[in-house]
């Protein structure tokens, strides 16, 4: 490994001989955008040429991906990221720690973090760069993706209607996806970079919050994210979450009987929230309804089970 330095003087670490993109003028830099990577090439590049595409002038802007030991090797995405963005090693396994091991080699006074598989709009960076103007962090908006919008698999169905709803956790829940962020780079310097073991981005906006920090959500900043395809793609996301959340319920004070009793209600509300199937726009016809129904029951009754089987696992 050779070691270079940013514009702030810490020190940027890339691989022996890697040809780095020239990138834009470091004077003109307004924005670094932040892409964590993992075995996801085809999508990366995607991503890149779309982001490499955006309103907002090239030498404003620099983008900087992190590879997460991806198995093709680090040196086939840096063929992959020729002249679209500069890569850098991200050791630890894990979304957070590749983010932060991307923003610790960046150097724009402000961060944008997208994931490798999400497609931004032409103007997403321009939009959720004027949108801190005002304010600390921004979470922009999410549009649901499926393979074939006439006739989505009921995983896809379920997607539709429940995920990614980020403007409910930006103006409620307090935080935004990592999928769709801005940050000052002042403020995320202030709060601390991501924790591991637990849901990063829920962890980190809830952290920022607490220290005064102001969220606003920008229904222009947008970007389009797939859904999950099937259900054994549906469940390592929850399966996931679910381990996070009994990892922060087991080191915290009353945390293992809160989530306990938060189970229960997850295994009831299928109930409260099928009308919100029932009248989703985003569904065509009753047979797209019934085949998402299906699975908010059956994905509820399986974090039901699987939350009592990772605590029992735990003790």
């Amino acid at each position: 490994m050779v070691e270079e330095l940013s514009l702030s003087g810490r020190p940027r670490l890339t691989p022996e001989g890697q040809k780095q993109s020239s990138g834009p003028r470091l004077d003109k830099l307004l924005v670094s955008v932040i892409v964590p990577h993992y075995n996801d090439l085809d999508n990366l590049k995607i991503c890149l040429e779309m982001l490499t595409e955006q309103t907002l002038p090239r030498e404003r802007y620099e983008i900087v991906v992190a590879d997460n030991n991806s198995a093709c090797g680090i040196d086939k995405v840096i063929s992959a990221c020729a002249g679209m963005a500069r890569v850098v090693p991200a050791p630890m396994q894990g979304a957070g720690p590749a983010r932060d091991a991307a923003v610790k080699n960046s150097s724009g006074p402000n961060l944008a973090f997208i994931d490798s598989d999400c497609l931004p709009a032409k103007d997403w960076l321009e939009q959720g760069v004027k949108a801190l103007s005002d304010y600390d962090m921004v979470g922009g908006k999410v549009i649901v993706s499926v393979v074939d919008p006439q006739n989505p698999t009921p995983t896809e169905a379920f997607e539709l209607v429940f995920a990614f709803d980020n403007k409910k956790y930006v103006e409620v829940t307090g935080y935004s996806i990592t999928g769709n962020m801005f940050v000052r780079r002042g403020v995320f310097e202030a709060v601390g970079g991501f924790l591991p073991n637990i849901s990063e981005d829920v962890e980190w906006g809830k952290r920022a919050t607490a220290l005064g920090y102001r969220w606003r959500y920008e229904e222009r900043a947008q970007i389009t994210h797939p859904a999950r395809h099937t259900w054994p793609q549906l469940l390592r996301k929850w399966r996931r979450i679910t381990k996070e959340s009994v990892y922060t319920a087991t080191h915290s004070r009353f945390g293992v009987p809160f989530l306990i009793a938060r189970t229960w209600v997850v295994a009831i509300s299928a109930v409260l929230h099928s009308p919100r199937v029932l009248r989703s726009r985003k569904l065509n016809g009753m047979g797209q309804k019934l085949s998402a129904l299906g699975v908010l029951y059956r994905l509820r009754m399986w974090r039901f089970v699987e939350t009592h089987r990772e605590l029992l696992k735990q003790h």
